[in-house]
């Protein structure tokens, strides 16, 4: 099929999808239990769009197109608000974070549906152990040159959003020593990792994807995933490395920070973006999931090493007169008191101690996620 044209529209408009865990009060391990949630809550209207994901264990939420901070988080609250009341009535429990501290993939339930079933005979083991749970976020484009001029003036900032919301540091029932470790069990598969270099729309349409189509190993843009991907359909980017937060105001608040981000990269102040820029792209990438807020990254243009936080502190200073024009201030008051306290892998790390259990560890995230701690 060939790839559609790209539907540009209104610039810096954003929508956010998160993908999250359903846990059993019993036992606090995951529970295949999304067919019966999401019948539930197809009874009444709700608050955007909720979906199945590819195990039976997680569901995925989408919110409308917005243009300010505080109408996504809004309408964050209010789909909290409803999947926590449904979860009730079924004595399940909602929670974000990248990862579930003990689940083992060997028992999770692969989701009927025709492209998860296709999945699966593909990728095999990997398709159930991609029980993981991200936040994407989609950023407006006029056209398909600026989608793909700030997929790769963003490469410099993704180590930014993953320590920002890393929130996966336990795998079955051990410290993987990371502070995102759901990034690992995306590498595993070949089409991740990074976009090709192309600034282009009509050269990544025709002599890219056209090619790769061509080979017959993709059909849709849906088969990479890529950490930053262009949507046609939507007239977007997609950034996909951050784990879903505990809450749905961080949620909200790293939305926001890429928008504001991509006002400041649209007017071109900056060097352009180079192939070279990924010279180190995957070390950053590493550091940032490795070590989070504390890690060291190298500056693709000028290879100068940087703190990571005192790199995202200095980027959310720069960015506050973006911010304040687009309504997001207090989104970027929110990741400041996250670079200054701590992480969600921090606390996940936090609770393990006072609890000393990972089951611990999972009641402490539905509690947060529910608003409550």
């Amino acid at each position: 099929m060939p790839l559609e044209p790209f539907n540009g529209g209104t610039p810096l408009t954003m929508g956010v999808e998160l993908e999250l865990q359903l846990v059993s009060f019993s036992d606090y391990d995951l529970t295949a239990s999304s067919p019966d949630l999401l019948h539930l809550l197809a009874r009444k209207p709700f608050p955007g769009n909720v979906t199945p994901e590819i195990t039976e264990s997680m569901i995925e939420i989408n919110s409308d197109v917005h243009t300010k901070h505080s109408e996504l988080l809004a309408q964050l609250h209010q789909v909290r608000d409803t999947l926590v009341t449904a979860g009730e009535q079924l004595n399940i429990g909602i929670a974000g974070g990248g990862t579930h501290p003990f689940q083992k993939w060997v028992e999770r339930r692969i989701f009927e549906k025709p492209r998860f079933k296709q999945v699966s005979q593909l990728y095999g083991y990997l398709a159930k152990q991609f029980t993981v749970f991200g936040q994407h976020v989609h950023i407006g484009c006029a056209n398909g040159d600026d989608a793909l001029f700030l997929l790769h003036s963003l490469s410099r900032y993704l180590p930014h959003f993953i320590a920002l919301s890393a929130s996966s540091p336990f795998v079955q029932g051990g410290d993987t020593l990371f502070n995102s470790a759901r990034l690992n069990s995306v590498f595993a598969f070949p089409m991740s990792g990074r976009a090709p270099f192309l600034l282009s729309w009509d050269e990544f349409e025709h002599s890219y994807f056209a090619k790769m189509e061509h080979t017959g190993v993709i059909k849709s843009m849906k088969d990479f995933y890529w950490d930053i991907r262009p949507k046609p359909e939507y007239g977007t980017i997609e950034l996909r490395v951050c784990d879903t937060p505990l809450t749905v105001e961080r949620a909200a608040a790293l939305a926001c920070y890429l928008q504001a981000l991509c006002a400041y990269l649209l007017e071109r102040k900056e060097e352009p973006p180079a192939e070279d820029d990924y010279l180190v792209y995957n070390y950053n990438r590493f550091q940032a999931c490795r070590f989070g807020l504390d890690g060291t990254v190298v500056h693709p243009k000028t290879y100068e090493s940087l703190s990571l936080r005192e790199d995202i502190l200095t980027t959310l200073r720069k960015m506050d007169p973006y911010a304040e024009k687009l309504g997001g201030t207090a989104a970027l008051n929110h990741l400041m008191q996250v670079t200054h306290m701590g992480s969600d892998a921090q606390y996940l790390r936090d609770q393990f101690n006072v609890s000393g259990s990972v089951e611990g560890i999972v009641d402490a995230a539905v509690r947060r996620f529910r608003g409550r701690m």
